[in-house]
């Protein structure tokens, strides 16, 4: 096994393990559930002053726009958080994309705000594993690189977004904009088990709403010249398990609409998620899905209409990408801590990122587990243990290291 040198030595040493917890249980404290708008603001705020500690530029971009579909069936925009951005060294000839995101899944109005000590290691707290303490991992393993030899010759951008929780949405074309051209990329998510295991590949997954229209009428004195909109949405959902494929699951999730007893249904709306494994998986699905709505429009004598597609595409793991994940492999082992990884249903941003062609590992973040839930908790020495291993990988790529 490769033995640290003492550069690396040096490196590892100055990551400041009481200032990672600090920060994490600070930043906890905020709600930054995604609808949570003051929130967030507070939190990109404190973010902001964190990330300023390093050179380059902080922003905060406001959100690209993104409408929903109430359960009437009408559109209607959906508000988001700003997203924090960073760029150091924009003209350098390697450069990479670090991201990560505020929000959390709980709500302003949920009962789980407090942080709790399971034990001496051991930290329970809303958005301490997913991922507040995986920004802290981030924020650390960059200013450790910045007192290195070699951070002049790599220039990267970071991006802390507001809405990874419910499908990065609002800010699916800023990832874009910030891969494109970029070497390599690291997300914080939490470790996809509590031992530092890795996500390796991941599937996709796509959120839908059909919108049917039909025609309103007497239960009892003229339903024949009704035309159902809620049997119409049945008749899509058994058509829509019958897209369903081993490569793409479909799971109905809810149908709204619907009237009085006496009443024959003039509206309805059916919400879906697909979970494509490959890309022509997602668009054989598209293709099946234009057809079973053209025949229930034919069929039920309704409207139907599509909102959504899928948000995160498969995440493949390609010769390139399977060299950055040999790299933090090689580098972890230095560091005495053994990496491994799996494939995983579970989707973020590391999905968008892939997609651009750039190889990614997704879940540099610390070590917990009970995400997105009452349970949720933070190994608080993986945080020194997780900073160590990014600023290991960085330094590497500063260095010359190929994929």
């Amino acid at each position: 096994m490769t033995r640290l040198d003492p550069n690396g030595t040096e490196l590892i040493e100055q990551i400041d393990q009481a200032a990672m917890l600090a920060q994490a249980q600070a930043w906890s404290a905020v709600n930054t559930g995604t609808a949570n708008l003051p929130g967030l603001a507070t939190q990109a705020n404190l973010l902001a002053e964190a990330f300023s500690a390093l050179p380059g530029d902080v922003q905060l971009i406001d959100p690209a726009p993104v409408t929903g579909i109430d359960a009437g069936g009408a559109e209607f925009e959906k508000p988001h958080g700003q997203h924090l951005v960073l760029r150091v060294r924009p003209g350098a000839a390697r450069r990479l994309l670090f991201t990560g995101h505020m929000d959390t899944v709980f709500p302003a109005d949920h009962p789980f705000q407090a942080q709790e000590w399971l034990d001496e290691v051991t930290l329970n707290g809303p958005g301490l594993a997913d991922m507040k303490g995986g920004i802290a991992v981030m924020l650390h393993a960059l200013l450790a690189l910045e007192t290195s030899g070699t951070a002049e010759k790599i220039g990267y951008d970071v991006l802390i977004n507001s809405d990874e929780e419910t499908g990065s949405l609002s800010s699916s074309a800023l990832i874009e904009e910030l891969a494109r051209g970029k070497y390599a990329a690291l997300t914080y998510e939490p470790s996809a088990l509590p031992d530092g295991t890795l996500a390796h590949a991941r599937g996709g997954t796509g959120n839908y709403s059909l919108i049917v229209k039909g025609k309103s009428a007497h239960a009892g004195r003229n339903p024949q010249d009704g035309r159902n909109a809620v049997v119409a949405a049945a008749a899509l959902t058994v058509g829509l398990k019958g897209l369903e494929t081993p490569d793409c699951p479909v799971n109905p999730a809810k149908i709204e609409g619907g009237a009085a007893n006496n009443v024959v249904p003039d509206n309805a709306v059916l919400r879906f998620n697909i979970r494509p494994k490959e890309p022509s998986a997602g668009d054989r699905f598209e293709a099946g899905l234009q057809a079973l709505m053209g025949d229930i429009r034919q069929s039920h004598e309704v409207s139907v209409d599509l909102h959504g597609g899928v948000t995160r595409p498969p995440k493949p793991v390609d010769r390139q990408a399977q060299k950055l994940f040999d790299l933090v492999r090689n580098c972890g082992a230095v560091l005495g801590q053994d990496i491994g990884w799996q494939s995983t249903g579970g989707v973020c941003d590391g999905n968008n990122i892939a997609a651009c062609g750039v190889p990614v590992v997704d879940t540099m973040g610390v070590r917990g587990g009970a995400i997105h839930s009452p349970q949720e908790f933070m190994i608080v020495p993986s945080l020194k243990e997780r900073a160590a291993l990014s600023a290991l990988v960085l330094s590497r790529l500063a260095s010359g290291d190929e994929l």
